[in-house]
């Protein structure tokens, strides 16, 4: 369990603590890919409702604890910040790994290039996103 982890996190963050808030990041802690509003909706339990799970993801992005992640079929998922990010500050043009067995995207922490741009463009972020088959599901074969 992430128990002590979630609970720095939030203190840290000058976030209160709630069952909701707490439950919510120990689920993207053991699930370790990223999550839709859908997904964490199926995982918690029915005591909490649409509406407060979609306030709380929304909340965490907007502190920096979760990041919105590229989807090949469009879904918005989120997933942990690294420490880095801040208040509306994210630092997440990383590599997002899309797996098309298990259908899960992780983020890989690894280091790219910035891709020069053209004269005359400007990028604020950049979306980097690879598919494939994930290490798990490589090792169910």
């Amino acid at each position: 369990m992430h128990t002590e982890q979630i609970r720095k996190l939030l203190e840290q963050k000058g976030i209160r603590k709630t069952r909701i808030r707490e439950a919510m990041l120990a689920l993207f802690f053991d699930k370790g890919y990223a999550l839709s509003h859908a997904d964490v909706e199926n995982f918690l339990p029915d005591e909490f409702d649409r509406v407060t799970i979609y306030r709380t993801l929304k909340s965490f992005e907007e502190q920096g604890l979760l990041h919105k992640v590229p989807d090949e079929k469009g879904i918005m998922r989120f997933a942990l910040c690294p420490e880095s990010c801040t208040h509306h500050q994210h630092s997440d043009s990383h590599l997002h790994f899309f797996c098309k067995q298990c259908e899960h995207t992780y983020c890989l922490h690894i280091s790219l290039p910035e891709p020069a741009l053209p004269a005359g463009f400007h990028a604020e972020s950049f979306e980097w996103l690879a598919q494939g088959i994930c290490k798990n599901c490589l090792n169910e074969v």
